[in-house]
């Protein structure tokens, strides 16, 4: 039976029969993994903000409908209106996701709440940029 101070013991002289290559890539591996987590989580290239729906900010895998841009980023800094990071086409898909025929005949699952509170942050955009809001978020709203 090996003992803990038996196990340090190894890893030590494992540590040591390292070439000093290994070590620098190891090193460079430490490194990297203390950056990314130092970066804000994102899910295709996007930050939690430019996702109509959120479940948690943690957990990108509950981040649903993008409807920004990347220049998003420069708003979350206040470089530019987040109004100005719209990205139509997402948010057209975005619109028709929450309706009931859904994008491409899939709804987004999502809770009722979820849905109507995604209608409203939608629908905002619509209105900052001037656009009349379509029919479907009206309904959903409703």
């Amino acid at each position: 039976m090996i003992t803990k101070i038996q196990e340090d013991c190894i890893d030590i002289a494992v540590i040591f029969s390292e070439s000093p290559k290994s070590k620098a890539t190891k090193r460079s591996l430490m490194v990297k993994t203390k950056i990314e987590k130092g970066l804000p989580k994102t899910k295709d290239g996007l930050p939690w903000q430019a996702f109509a729906i959120v479940g948690d900010k943690e957990d990108p895998e509950t981040w649903k409908l993008p409807h920004h841009t990347k220049a998003v980023f420069r708003a979350i800094k206040g470089k530019i209106g987040h109004y100005r990071t719209t990205d139509w086409e997402h948010l057209a898909a975005a619109v028709a996701a929450l309706s009931r025929g859904g994008f491409r005949g899939k709804r987004v699952e999502a809770t009722e709440q979820q849905i109507l509170d995604a209608a409203r942050h939608l629908a905002r955009h619509y209105s900052e940029n001037g656009r009349p809001v379509p029919d479907t978020l009206a309904a959903l709203m409703e």
